[in-house]
């Protein structure tokens, strides 16, 4: 049985164009586009049409950053890939690409088994993985080679947390040299873990206990300083380079630095360090609780770099690093001690209005929204042209968008399984009306009519952007 729906009437914007077109969709993908009220869009024929005038026609969005059911500080992530791709499809996002996580000790492929085990037959959307490499030995790095065969193309290392995730320079180097060997992407947290232990461990003795003082230990220089041997490392191992959650503006320029000089090096940022400040952790009564996340919250004089990185493409990506915890009783694991406040914020439900304001607010153009929120991840993890762009053979994941409807982002009405939002009371202009995925609607002009488990597993090719 095939099945056809058309879109017409809408603005179609991807990252390299903007049209009055229809679109023509059938049996999952995107058949044809013609120009609105041409004899080739009247040509269209469907069992279904959507009416999209005065609306923008965008590919849906892709998550490159979240963690689902992500274990933490003793608790866990508070959404389950059933709320959370069901929470991101309300925000327009129809792929995720979440952490598989390697516990010390264990193999890759034990990691990765079990994250296949938590998103199989309850995810809304789309879904595909990044590897957390927590423990480089031997073994681990063959394994490495396989999956990227299988299509888990990129590993994450953190040069934060010890005795977590935390691997030295000597355990990069070699996770870097293999993937250089393999076609896979390294992804960094770039924070230097060990000095700012010390820094933890002073300020707590100093009786210095609250939540702002999360962002004042994990100071901006040892973020800039940890960006910058990331890039000497991978230069050394001949291997490409993706900093995640840069918030910095002194590891803006590093990123910067490094790409004058022709280095295979990316940068991620995220709408928290957009849009939130420090300003934010120093809310009284553990409020700041809510905003603890590494990297951390800056000044707000931080926002205009990040910003600008975004228009000279210094910074590539915008990806939400959706690590939700509630505030009461998992925020509230800190009180006393803001080492102990799990890090995380929700946000896959918000990036695309976001940087919708973004636009309406004049910091990037249209055509520059859909490139970092939908073509680039796609682009940089493998998913491009299936995912990331609205043409023929393409993933029919599309959203209906409203630029002109305003709302106020709420706990009270966002569907991420969080007690709180970290942008509540923030009005915003624009809202996602109709979001398909492969296809199928999974939001009908605002209402959810997606299911568990129509979100598939996607295997993804190498990094595009690699020379």
């Amino acid at each position: 049985m095939s099945s056809r729906t058309v879109i017409r009437g809408g603005l179609v914007v991807t990252a390299s164009d903007e049209i009055h077109a229809d679109v023509l969709i059938e049996d999952g993908r995107i058949a044809a586009l013609a120009a609105s009220g041409t004899p080739a869009a009247e040509a269209f024929t469907a069992e279904r049409t959507i009416d999209a005038t005065g609306k923008y026609v965008i590919p849906g969005g892709v998550d490159a950053h979240t963690h689902m059911e992500m274990p933490f500080g003793g608790t866990f992530a508070s959404d389950t890939f059933e709320t959370g791709t069901r929470a991101a499809a309300w925000g327009g996002t129809t792929t995720i690409v979440d952490f598989a996580v390697q516990t010390v000790g264990q193999s890759l492929r034990e990691g990765l088994d079990a994250w296949h085990a938590k998103a199989e037959g309850n995810c809304a959307i789309d879904y595909a993985f990044h590897m957390i490499v927590s423990d480089v030995t031997e073994e681990t790095l063959k394994e490495m080679d396989l999956l990227v065969e299988e299509g888990v193309t990129s590993f994450k290392q953190f040069m934060a947390y010890p005795g977590v995730f935390y691997s030295d320079d000597g355990q990069i180097l070699r996770a870097m040299q293999r993937a250089a060997d393999n076609g896979g992407l390294i992804m960094m947290h770039a924070e230097n873990g060990i000095a700012i232990d010390v820094l933890v461990e002073q300020a707590l003795a100093r009786g210095e206990t609250d939540p702002r003082y999360h962002g004042e230990v994990r100071k901006a220089l040892l973020e800039a300083e940890a960006t910058h041997r990331a890039i000497r490392l991978a230069q050394v191992a001949g291997a490409p380079l993706y900093v995640v959650h840069v918030s910095a503006m002194e590891a803006v320029a590093e990123l910067a630095r490094a790409r004058d000089e022709g280095l295979n090096v990316f940068g991620e940022t995220c709408p928290q360090y957009l849009f939130l400040s420090t300003d934010n952790l120093a809310e009284p009564d553990f409020e700041g609780a809510k905003y603890v996340c590494s990297t951390p919250l800056r000044p707000r004089e931080h926002q205009a770099q990040l910003w600008k990185g975004l228009r000279t493409n210094d910074l590539q990506v915008v990806s939400t690093d959706h690590c939700p915890f509630c505030f009461k009783g998992q925020k509230e694991l800190g009180r006393g001690d803001f080492s102990k406040i799990p890090n995380g914020l929700p946000g896959v439900e918000n990036r695309m209005d976001l940087l919708h304001q973004a636009v309406v607010d004049g910091h990037i153009s249209r055509r520059r929204w859909i490139e970092i929120a939908c073509a680039t991840p796609a682009r940089m993890f493998g998913l491009y042209p299936q995912k990331g762009t609205i043409a023929p053979g393409a993933d029919a994941d599309v959203v209906i968008y409203d630029p002109h409807a305003e709302q106020v982002i709420s706990a009270a009405t966002h569907h991420m399984n969080v007690d709180y939002s970290a942008y509540e009371g923030r009005r915003v202009t624009g809202r996602v009306e109709t979001v398909l995925s492969r296809g199928e609607t999974v939001i009908t002009e605002r209402e959810y009519t997606g299911r568990a488990g129509h979100g598939v597993y996607t295997p993804r090719s190498t990094c595009q952007y690699l020379n």
